[in-house]
């Protein structure tokens, strides 16, 4: 959703389901209706049936009374349940539209995980909650018409006092409700992060354990969920306030409203069934007021979050996404030219190795090669920027240091292909296991140590067969024996097909065809390691 707003993201959540908001609005209408006619009702069964005495009257309305309960009870079943059902559905259409952008195969939606988390749920369901004050405004405001009609009806200057007051009522609890929006906002942010510092922290218990930081963890929770609390009591501190001075506002109408139909009762210009509907009705109106009233803080939260959702929905791709194809197999030449970093060119089929001797150029020329950053990067002579992304990332398959593993079995996450496995050094993680290529990773592969992780996430990036396979750091977290089968099978599984080792690994790049060596984005030696041992630079980054 480009250029996205929050009123945007409220009618896109307001019409999720049209036709079920509709018929929602016209229930919960219909409801209030019926209670608005339930005093009336009472009014004229005192006029026909009490004052004038007359039985066949009062049996007749306290039918038409019986009626009208009939009906008030089965619109507000059908009415209500139609409308939660409404405000879910809309909740999840907002949600589906924050996934499909945080998902996005261009990325750049802003914010940490935990940020993106609290976006995608509570921001869209208080965005969903415009369904909630779109029926509710509607059956409110239908009352109040309804009972104005019957007022007018009774006496025009009843009528005008209320048809008069309700406009300034809705006004003053519109300008009231102002401040509220910011409030709302500020403490879904704080929320917000205070859900990113929680995920951050689970995500990585297990170094914050390693390296003795649990202290540091929990005084940082503790700010963030402090400064979470802080934001939630003063929302919650400005809608106390809110709603104690709109209700101020609709007593004070009601008063006077009453007030008017006390005298004109006494004037004899109504009834007194007519006083008593006027009463009832006044009364009656106190709850769409207040439900007008309410729906102003509903709304202003509403808006809150939809503005944080139209943050994310309206952020710029980190990339520009191309329409071109590939050919089904690419030979796997490879041209990448950056403007701040290395330039590269790895011939079909070689098997070549990168030494970085800083991190931010190995950092760039992995965002280019996996298509996060554009960058010049071609594969047999296409640019990939012209190339749709995925058929890009297929074609060019970076293997990140990092192994995010799904949650499901092994051979979710590797197939069943032995060569694979075997190349990685991972089928030794496969008898280990009770359920060999059954056996269930868990959640991000907790299960799993980290070398058995790694090597699980290698075969994975092998059994895809990429045209060209680029690898960071793919055996850090094994042990030297291991690193060397490692090496051994990757070289020979990937015979014949373009690789590309970013490490610093003695045993992967012995295996290579060629290593480059690039320091400050650019390339400062080249040849075999066993060549490249005589430079001290590259003996420093290697063999240190």
């Amino acid at each position: 959703m480009d250029r996205a707003t929050a009123g945007d993201v409220l009618r896109r959540a307001a019409s999720a389901r049209p036709r079920d908001l509709v018929v929602a609005a016209v229930l919960v209408s219909v409801h209030q209706l019926a209670e608005a006619a339930v005093p009336v009702a009472v009014g004229w069964v005192i006029d026909l049936g009490v004052v004038g005495r007359d039985s066949g009257a009062l049996l007749r309305w306290l039918g038409v009374v019986t009626a009208v309960f009939a009906v008030l009870a089965t619109s507000a079943y059908f009415g209500y349940y139609l409308a939660a059902r409404t405000e879910r559905l809309a909740a999840h259409r907002v949600r589906m539209d924050v996934v499909s952008r945080v998902l996005h195969p261009a990325g750049g939606a802003p914010g940490r995980p935990g940020e993106l988390v609290s976006t995608a749920g509570a921001d869209a369901d208080r965005a969903g909650e415009v369904c909630t004050v779109v029926v509710g405004g509607v059956a409110a405001l239908t009352a109040l018409a309804g009972g104005a009609v019957v007022l007018l009806d009774a006496s025009v200057v009843l009528g005008l006092v209320v048809l008069g007051g309700v406009p300034l009522v809705l006004l003053a609890s519109r300008l009231l409700a102002r401040p509220l929006v910011g409030r709302a906002e500020a403490e879904q942010e704080s929320l917000a992060a205070a859900t990113a510092v929680a995920t951050d922290v689970v995500t990585g218990l297990r170094v914050i354990k390693g390296i003795g930081g649990e202290d540091a963890a929990d005084a940082s929770y503790r700010a963030a969920s402090r400064a979470a609390l802080r934001a939630r009591l003063a929302a919650a501190k400005w809608a106390g306030g809110y709603l104690g001075a709109t209700n101020a506002i609709t007593g004070l109408f009601l008063v006077v409203v009453a007030w008017v139909a006390g005298r004109l009762a006494l004037d004899g210009t109504i009834s007194v069934g007519e006083l008593v509907a006027g009463v009832g009705l006044a009364q009656f109106l106190i709850g769409p007021l207040e439900r007008l009233t309410e729906l102003g803080a509903v709304l202003a939260g509403a808006r809150g979050a939809a503005r944080r959702t139209a943050a994310v929905l309206a952020a710029p791709p980190a990339v520009t996404a191309g329409t071109g194809v590939l050919p089904a197999r690419p030979a796997g030449t490879l041209r990448v030219r950056l403007p701040d970093g290395p330039a590269l060119e790895v011939a079909a089929g070689e098997h070549v190795g990168v030494v970085t001797l800083q991190a931010a150029d190995a950092a760039r020329l992995l965002d280019a090669l996996a298509r996060d950053a554009d960058a010049p990067v071609e594969l047999d002579g296409t640019d990939l920027r012209g190339v749709a992304l995925d058929e890009a990332r297929r074609a060019v398959l970076v293997a990140r240091h990092e192994a995010t593993l799904f949650e499901g079995t092994v051979a979710d996450t590797t197939g069943r292909d032995p060569a694979p496995l075997a190349a990685a050094a991972a089928d030794e993680v496969v008898d280990t296991l009770p359920a060999g290529l059954d056996s269930d990773v868990g959640e991000r592969g907790r299960t799993l140590s980290g070398g058995q992780r790694q090597r699980l996430g290698l075969a994975r990036a092998l059994a895809e067969d990429p045209a060209v396979l680029v690898l960071h750091d793919p055996t850090t977290a094994v042990d030297a024996a291991t690193e060397h089968r490692i090496a051994d099978g990757v070289a020979t599984l990937r015979a014949g097909r373009t690789t590309v080792v970013v490490a610093s690994s003695p045993a992967l790049l012995a295996r290579c065809d060629r290593v480059l060596v690039v320091d400050g984005g650019a390339v400062v030696a080249s040849g075999s390691h066993a060549e490249l041992i005589a430079d001290p630079r590259y003996r420093q980054a290697v063999l240190a």
